[in-house]
């Protein structure tokens, strides 16, 4: 199944008998809730979704966006529509990594059928609806583990084995800067694959082959055994995505460089090298 789902597709499959569950992800992160811009325009039968409160557990162990409560995360997905049967899309403002934080958590938790708009509400050319609709409720039950999850530990354990990805920006990998975490530097081993890179101006992800080859110049082909973090896993799940579009599986440390690097005993390394 493809991860993303272009606007024209997307247009073409909501006309059809089974159109999709639509499901709007738009977030900043420190930033003002957007539900105001949800509820002034969003695509028709669009529920909106808050990551902070439905797609993560409260920030502390385990990282700014830990893997919310099961139980919440399946009863806001079934109040959203959401059917174990019935394909998803997910879509934000045009970044697309909190459209990706859904898609990952779904397929986490067993739903068949998720896919990305990709280039997120700017690349819609359809008309938009205003208000908040009334899903009839869905009846999607999470069945986690489906997708390959690491902590800290496999997190250390994948960097001198495996490949371990670094999705955030290059300057907080060398350590440069930290305007968010206790330290800056990463995960020693880890190599720096920032996600801004995989996609295109307008915020689509860059053609399959060309991110297979970008991912391949690093190690992270199909059969290597691949592994992202980010910030507090969200750009990671969206690099996840896109590894997946090039046809390489990959695990996401969804606490990511915000767990890893509150423990003082984690080793932390900076500059440009993997260590």
């Amino acid at each position: 199944m493809n991860a993303i789902i272009t606007a024209a597709e997307l247009a073409g499959e909501l006309a059809g008998p089974r159109p999709p569950v639509l499901l709007d992800i738009r977030w900043r992160l420190g930033g003002p809730g957007e539900r105001p811009a949800y509820l002034a325009g969003h695509l028709p039968g669009a529920v909106h979704v808050d990551l902070d409160r439905e797609l993560a557990g409260g920030s502390g162990q385990g990282g700014r966006h830990p893997l919310p409560d099961v139980a919440r995360f399946g009863a806001a997905m079934r109040a959203a529509g959401v059917d174990a049967g019935r394909p998803v899309v997910t879509y934000d403002g045009g970044q697309g990594w909190a459209a990706a934080r859904a898609w990952w958590l779904l397929r986490w938790a067993g739903h068949p059928s998720v896919r990305v708009l990709d280039g997120g509400l700017a690349a819609w050319e359809g008309p938009l609806e205003t208000g908040e609709p009334s899903p009839e409720p869905g009846d999607f039950l999470p069945a986690p583990g489906r997708l390959p999850l690491l902590d800290a530990d496999g997190a250390a354990a994948l960097a001198a084995s495996g490949v371990l990805l670094d999705a955030r920006a290059a300057e907080r990998y060398r350590g440069d800067v930290e305007p968010i975490d206790r330290v800056g530097g990463h995960i020693p081993g880890a190599l720096s694959a920032p996600t801004t890179e995989n996609t295109t101006e307008d915020g689509r992800l860059r053609p399959a082959a060309e991110l297979a080859e970008r991912f391949a110049a690093l190690g992270a082909g199909p059969g290597k055994e691949v592994g992202v973090y980010c910030g507090s896993g969200v750009s990671g799940a969206h690099e996840v995505l896109a590894l997946a579009v090039a046809g390489v599986d990959a695990a996401l440390y969804v606490g990511s460089w915000s767990d890893w690097s509150a423990d003082p005993a984690r080793p932390v390394a900076t500059g440009p090298q993997p260590c």
